[in-house]
């Protein structure tokens, strides 16, 4: 158990009040991590927070747009107060759409690209350049997709915010090693949630099973072990610039 104990460490989870992010978040806090979870809705956070201290763990809400540098500066001065330090960072803000290629209209492409890339880049910026100059080492995990390589078919716009992310994620895995700060991130596969449902039709849930070995789809609990795992700088001492792939299989299908 000691390779994964998180004790004295704190996670800031951006987007720790969705679905994934919340699920991961707890896992966190039940390892030992001191979680502040960070998002716009409150409500939600709030849910998380109970969960995590529910399970024995220690956690805070802060309210933050997630592609606000103004927002991130001050959360990050706001959780140094409550706690002391950062040593784990989490990006998982996520918005998606179906719409055709010839109809997509650069008020949804920045839309998009601003909530999957922008507000990566951002809190690496902010809580990186903490962690970094800190001098203790850390781990940020970036949260990608299984459409960032290749691209899946109806989610352009979305496909080219991850496949950045993980473009961003090996750039920064580089930049940041001397410090001992870590940065991987993990490709979930097929968890339906909120910001996917709309997309999952009949024929594409058939479709996504035929190249889905395991022939289901994730519960967000399956991906708290990769997180646990990556967030431990004992247990993952030697992984930075990463993919990690929590699939089913997913990637490994051709034909």
């Amino acid at each position: 158990m000691n390779l994964f104990d998180l004790s004295g460490k704190t996670a800031v989870i951006i987007g720790g009040n969705s679905t994934l992010g919340g699920t991961m978040a707890v896992a966190l806090g039940g390892h030992g991590a001191k979680v502040a979870v960070v998002g716009r809705n409150q409500e939600k956070a709030r849910e998380v927070q109970k969960r995590i201290e529910e399970a024995g763990g220690e956690a805070h809400c802060f309210e933050a747009d997630a592609t606000s540098e103004n927002d991130l500066r001050r959360v990050l001065t706001e959780v140094l107060a409550w706690s002391g330090s950062v040593d784990i960072l989490m990006n998982c803000p996520g918005k998606n759409s179906a719409t055709p290629f010839f109809d997509i209209t650069m008020e949804e492409w920045d839309s998009i690209m601003e909530v999957n890339l922008k507000s990566v880049v951002l809190a690496c910026q902010v809580f990186g350049k903490h962690m970094v100059e800190a001098g203790k080492g850390g781990s940020i995990i970036n949260i990608s997709s299984v459409s960032s390589d290749p691209p899946l078919s109806k989610v352009f716009t979305y496909s080219a915010s991850k496949a950045a992310v993980n473009n961003v994620t090996q750039f920064l895995a580089r930049e940041f090693a001397p410090a001992r700060v870590r940065v991987n991130a993990i490709i979930p596969g097929f968890f339906p949630a909120e910001q996917n449902r709309k997309i999952l039709s009949p024929e594409r849930v058939e479709s996504i099973m035929r190249h889905t070995p395991m022939n289901r789809f994730g519960e967000a609990e399956e991906l708290q072990g990769a997180a646990v795992f990556l967030a431990s700088e004992k247990a993952s001492s030697f992984v930075t610039g990463s993919i990690v792939r929590v699939d089913g299989g997913f990637g490994a299908m051709t034909i």
